[in-house]
Order: C-alpha cells, then sequence, then structure tokens
C-alpha cells in the first residue's frame, strides 16, 4: 500500500475529488486528517472510509482554511492524535462566479484567492514546521488544466490557481533541502458532483443537454471519456507517496490526455 503507516491531512473534503482522495488515502494504509468548512460534509465522509472496514483512524475537523488561526488548529489537532503529518493534499478550492473576465465581479475573483491561494498558503505554511522537524514530508496542491488550457466563463477560477502554481514551484525550491516535496496535480474535467453540476447548471440556462455535452467534452480527451474522480484522486496519492520520492516541483496534468503538454 502506497501511504501505509503515513499521516496525511486532506482539505476541501465533500462530495467529489476532496472525498475520493480521503477514500483512496485510506485504502492505501493512511490515518486521514480531513477538514472542510461543513461538518455534514466531514461526517459523510467519515461513514464512508467506515465503509471500507479498513480500521482507518480518522481526525475531522470543521475548518475555514481562509482563517489561519483555523489551519493552525487543524495541524495542532493533528499532531497531538498521530504525532506527525507526512502528507497534505490540498483540495480546498472555491470556483468563484463564472462569467467573461470583461464584467468580472474582481469581490467573487477575491473571494476565490482567499481560499484557492492565499488559504492553502496557509495551511501550507502551518504544516511546515513539524514536516521540518520530522525530517521530510511531501505537499500536493490540487491545480487545474484551466491555468494551462483556458476555459470559457474561468477566468477567475484559473487565475488564482495559476497563483498557486507559481508558489508551489517557489517551494519546492526552497523547502528541497528539508526533505519536503512539493508537487501539483493538474486536474482536467473529471467526473463526479462537481462537473454534474456544473454541466446540469449550463442545461438549465438553455445549453446543450448534459449528455450533448458529456459527448462534446469526451470528444476532445484521447482516451475517449471524462475520467472518474476517483482515478484522478490516484495520480495525486503516488505523488504524495514514496514511489514519487524522486519527484518534486511536479505538474502533473491528469486529463485523459485533453491537454498534451509539449
Amino acid at each position: 500500500m502506497l501511504l501505509q503507516g503515513k499521516v496525511v491531512i486532506v482539505s476541501g473534503i465533500g462530495p467529489g475529488l476532496g472525498q475520493e482522495l480521503a477514500l483512496e488515502a485510506a485504502k492505501q494504509g493512511a490515518s486521514v486528517a480531513m477538514c472542510a468548512r461543513t461538518q455534514s460534509k466531514l461526517d459523510d465522509a467519515e461513514a464512508a472510509i467506515a465503509e471500507l472496514g479498513l480500521g482507518t483512524q480518522v481526525l475531522k475537523i470543521a475548518t475555514d482554511i481562509s482563517d489561519r488561526n483555523q489551519c493552525a488548529t487543524l495541524v495542532e489537532q493533528t499532531i497531538s492524535r498521530f504525532g506527525r503529518i507526512d502528507v497534505l493534499f490540498n483540495s480546498a478550492y472555491n470556483p468563484g462566479e463564472f462569467g467573461p473576465i470583461e464584467s468580472a465581479n474582481l469581490d467573487s475573483w477575491r473571494a476565490a484567492m482567499d481560499v484557492n491561494l492565499f488559504g492553502t498558503m496557509a495551511l501550507t505554511l502551518e504544516t511546515i514546521p513539524q514536516m521540518k522537524k520530522q525530517g521530510g514530508g511531501a505537499i500536493v496542491m490540487i491545480n487545474t488544466m484551466v491555468t494551462r488550457k483556458p476555459l470559457h466563463t474561468q477566468g477567475g477560477y484559473g487565475a488564482s490557481k495559476a497563483a498557486l502554481a507559481s508558489a508551489a514551484s517557489h517551494l519546492a525550491l526552497e523547502l528541497g533541502a528539508y526533505n519536503i516535496r512539493v508537487n501539483s496535480a493538474y486536474m482536467g474535467w473529471m467526473w463526479g458532483p462537481a462537473v454534474e453540476g456544473y454541466l446540469q447548471m449550463n442545461a438549465d440556462a438553455g445549453g446543450p443537454s448534459v449528455e450533448q455535452q458529456v459527448a462534446a467534452v469526451s470528444k476532445n480527451i484521447p482516451i475517449g471519456h471524462i475520467p472518474d474522480d476517483a482515478d484522478c484522486a490516484k495520480a495525486a496519492i503516488f505523488l504524495g507517496s514514496d514511489y514519487a520520492c524522486a519527484v518534486t516541483g511536479a505538474a502533473l496534468d491528469v486529463n485523459g490526455g485533453e491537454y498534451l503538454p509539449h
């Protein structure tokens, strides 16, 4: 198992990638500390992990990562419960409002930045001292294909994640000497609650049906379908595992081949 005996923190727990990261970490042998703003989402994730029947140790703490004091509490309680933090999966995000940039609500952009950049960095900065103390660790930033392949109406979200990408690269440079790896997984379309809701919103606004949108998106993906969010989570788990011990500062594209860097 890739994370046997490890302690991980997963932010942004909820239906979709956040919960799938927590589930896959549990399957791979980790003890899991989870955070989200909504307690019910944490309860649902805990129940899903329990259903695996693996006896996984779980810590769940309602946390707004845009509040650094709450990030500090999460880290302190994780250390108190488990004694260490081996991997931080930064999955929390705020997509902001969708729309063209020329009519953007910049307050929405700031709200997205507060979570996607500043909140993620707050949790990361609170975690780093423990990783230094124990001799190393891994930080995995969940980023988005939108920063590589712009998507109409998602400029604010893309801008916030592009800023995070730069911060991750600089962190990898700075933390390598402490055996702390920092990598990013750039997620494309993922079949799960978030994408289903987005496509349904478009359909309800008078656009093509969900089925038509899925077909249009899938045409641009070499593997021929929208990857499931559980499968995408596995790529991030790899980056957090010792199998990626020689990898830092990497940008792993997890999109079925829709974006092919060259």
